[in-house]
């Protein structure tokens, strides 16, 4: 909202909706739950509105905990069904225990910190994780 301000623009959200495609389809949200996108809608209300479940990215780091549990009850006050977690950062198998305990939610995979990211190793990286394809194929509408 402040950079379509920032350029004198109001960001209209009445007619987004999803494309039509057999693939499967990733909507990512900028900023966080909460962020407005106008004066009336947050991208939380987004989310709602296209009827979407949620994969809940959130970093590794300290404040993970507090964050990502805050995250997860604001979609469940807004019933949106959460498919699962993804942390990103450095391994922390304490906090994935604390989330998944808390938050009644699995972690679906970690993704460590990087030093450079190419398709190499992105492939790598999707190649170890444990049932990739079908934890997200069940998502697909």
């Amino acid at each position: 909202m402040a950079a379509a301000e920032l350029e004198e623009m109001t960001v209209s959200t009445d007619h987004i909706e999803l494309p039509s495609s057999d693939a499967p389809l990733i909507v990512e949200g900028a900023g966080g739950l909460y962020v407005p996108l106008n004066e009336e809608k947050m991208i939380i209300d987004i989310i709602k509105q296209l009827d979407l479940p949620v994969i809940l990215v959130a970093r590794s780091t300290l404040g993970t905990i507090n964050h990502t549990l805050l995250s997860l009850r604001a979609l469940a006050e807004y019933n949106i069904p959460v498919a699962g977690v993804v942390l990103s950062g450095p391994i922390n198998s304490s906090n994935r225990k604390t989330i998944e305990q808390f938050g009644n939610v699995r972690v679906i995979f970690e993704i460590p910190q990087f030093d450079e990211i190419t398709p190499a190793v992105v492939n790598d990286f999707a190649s170890t994780v444990e049932n990739f394809e079908s934890t997200l194929l069940p998502l697909k509408k």
